[in-house]
């Protein structure tokens, strides 16, 4: 079994991050797995469905999205990320400034491209 190399998630993660920047939809659709189980900041269970459709109505507009630390673990077929984040703006109009840990697994497609099958976002306390 193929494993995904660590620039290959390290370009991954970047695009990731610029595409919750920008609220880029067609780049989320095609890094999120179909069968992705998300579990958010308050311990709600996402499906690829529920993330894209957040992001089509905008409740999630970042000014920052910086990574502080990243740790990546490669596996035969798939990687574990673990990032802290720096984010700040607004969700659903509420300001934010906060430090978010991601936990991310990326799993390697049939085509050799990697998408995230499932993830954990925890807020970091000072």
């Amino acid at each position: 079994m193929n494993t995904p190399s660590q620039t290959q998630i390290l370009e991954a993660e970047e695009r990731l991050r610029q595409a919750m920047y920008h609220n880029d939809v067609s780049v989320l659709d095609e890094l999120i797995a179909p069968d992705l189980l998300f579990t958010g900041i308050n311990g709600q269970l996402a499906s690829k469905a529920d993330d894209l459709a957040a992001h089509r109505a905008r409740l999630l507009r970042l000014t920052t999205i910086e990574p502080v630390e990243q740790t990546i673990q490669l596996r035969p077929g798939f990687a574990v990320v673990s990032a802290l984040m720096h984010l700040a703006g607004t969700y659903e109009g509420t300001p934010m400034d906060q430090y978010l840990r991601y936990t991310r697994v990326w799993v390697l497609a049939g085509d050799g491209s990697v998408q995230i099958t499932a993830g954990h976002m925890s807020e970091v306390k000072s």
